[in-house]
């Protein structure tokens, strides 16, 4: 049974329920509420008439026009049967004088009220008896005459049926209009989740290049579900955008390292064929060649990162001393900073600053900030490192003085495989950031760029929580 099919039937049995419910607790206590109603409209109007009817009997033996006419009246008002009897003397024998009705009757109610003196009513199989002494004017005692009603209760029997047909047609338009309702809204449903299925087919297939579906700005669980596939479509075309421009890049930089290599080898193997070594010219070389081989272990060491992240390998959690380890890094640094003509500074703290922390990966995330900064630093420029407490947390800055970075690029560069546009042909592979914001967070922390201020060049700050020892 399809989605549309279940739905409606669900929503058409609810309606059905629904109604039952309502039927079953709203028309027995109308039919008795309306039974109530019919009954103590007759006593009121039997009550009024009796007064009348007694002054029309007062001294008479028998039935007068007029006392005819009080009765006929009532009969008709009350749509009952009504009968006079005659309580001079009364025997249980006596049929009635006046009868607007045929056929016998029982009068066990009309003896009850001529001994007792007082009105007799009761219901008996759906007959509504009523019985009232009408005694002489200015008299006690046994009464002159009895008068009894007998009324039906399929007034409110046909009132109830009225009712009851009301509301079997008001059921039936409901049952329709449920139809008429959950097919609509189980087709648009429907028609949604097909857009989705469709969608997530096309993804699961391997065609990422496929058009997400369609924005559904609908606020329920299937707007939801298509605005989280949407955004997941979305993520995994950038990731495999991400994952074609690495290729690429990567393609285009292992080629280059691999290409010079390749030729300062074959030169210096010519020249050892021929006997003809420079002993300068194949250092030069030799240099040229181990710069290479270190862009591809630069490479290969940022892979090998991404590959252990991805595999969820668990930090350590200890206290470190972060500016010890920044002073450490800086000092692996030294050399090429004196190179680059760059003055590499670590602010010095007032004791130690200690984080909860792995010790590897904070010091992978101070290599990878020095890394970067020396990139871009200019000839002359100063480059610091800072640990400090700030707040609840420690907080670990590195600022240059390069090209800085745009504003539209400050959360871009921390994707994959993503690089600034103001490197000026510098930079790595575009791991390096990535690599240390995951590991930042992996530790309970955050890695971001501070916004660019009056300062020239990048501040990048890395936040790790407290972490004193024991």
């Amino acid at each position: 049974m399809s989605l549309r099919t279940r739905l409606l039937f669900s929503l058409i049995a609810t309606s059905a329920i629904t109604l039952a419910a309502l039927a079953l607790t709203l028309l027995p206590p109308l039919q008795d509420r309306l039974r109530s109603q019919s009954r103590s409209a007759l006593d009121s109007t039997v009550q009024a008439t009796r007064l009348s009817l007694q002054q029309a009997l007062q001294g008479q033996r028998s039935v007068s026009p007029r006392a005819q006419a009080l009765l006929d009246g009532l009969a008709e008002r009350t749509e009952a049967r009504v009968l006079l009897y005659d309580g001079n003397p009364f025997t249980p024998a006596d049929a009635a004088v006046r009868d607007s009705g045929s056929g016998g009757t029982p009068i066990d109610d009309v003896i009850l009220a001529w001994t007792r003196g007082r009105t007799v009513s009761s219901t008996v199989d759906g007959l509504v008896k009523l019985a009232v002494p009408i005694p002489a004017t200015g008299r006690s005692g046994v009464p002159q005459w009895v008068l009894a009603v007998r009324q039906s209760d399929k007034q409110a029997s046909r009132a109830v049926g009225v009712v009851r047909k009301a509301f079997l047609a008001a059921a039936v338009i409901s049952f329709a209009l449920a139809a008429v309702l959950g097919f609509l809204l189980s087709g648009t449903l429907v028609r949604r989740l097909v857009r989705l299925r469709a969608a997530a087919l096309a993804l699961g297939s391997g065609d990422v290049d496929a058009p997400p579906p369609p924005l559904d700005t609908t606020q329920d669980e299937v707007g939801d579900l298509a605005r989280a596939l949407r955004s997941m479509h979305e993520a995994i075309g950038r990731q495999e955008a991400a994952r074609r421009a690495f290729v690429a890049t990567a393609s285009h930089e292992l080629r280059t390292p691999i290409t010079s290599i390749q030729g300062n080898l074959e030169l210096l193997a010519e020249d050892l064929d021929e006997g003809s070594l420079d002993t300068d010219d194949a250092r030069r070389q030799v240099a040229g060649a181990q710069r290479q081989l270190q862009r591809l272990a630069n490479l290969a060491t940022e892979l090998l990162d991404l590959s252990r992240l991805d595999a969820g390998v668990v930090l350590r959690q200890e206290p470190v001393d972060v500016a010890e380890i920044a002073r450490a890094v800086a000092a692996e640094f030294a050399l090429r900073a004196l190179d680059r003509k760059v003055l590499l500074e670590v602010v010095e703290p007032r004791g130690a600053i200690w984080a909860l922390a792995d010790p590897g990966a904070t010091a992978r995330i101070v290599r990878i900030l020095i890394d970067n900064a020396l990139r871009f630093s200019p000839e002359s420029g100063l480059l610091t490192v800072t640990a400090e407490y700030a707040g609840d947390g420690v907080r670990l800055e590195v600022a240059d003085q390069g090209p800085g970075v745009e504003p539209t690029e400050h959360e871009r560069i921390f994707e994959r495989f993503q690089r600034g546009s103001r490197t000026g042909g510098e930079g790595g592979f575009g791991l390096g950031l990535a690599i240390g914001r995951e590991l930042a967070r992996r530790m309970g922390g955050e890695l971001e760029l501070v916004p660019e201020t009056s300062d020239p060049g990048a501040r990048f700050a890395c936040t790790l929580p407290i972490g004193l020892p024991e």
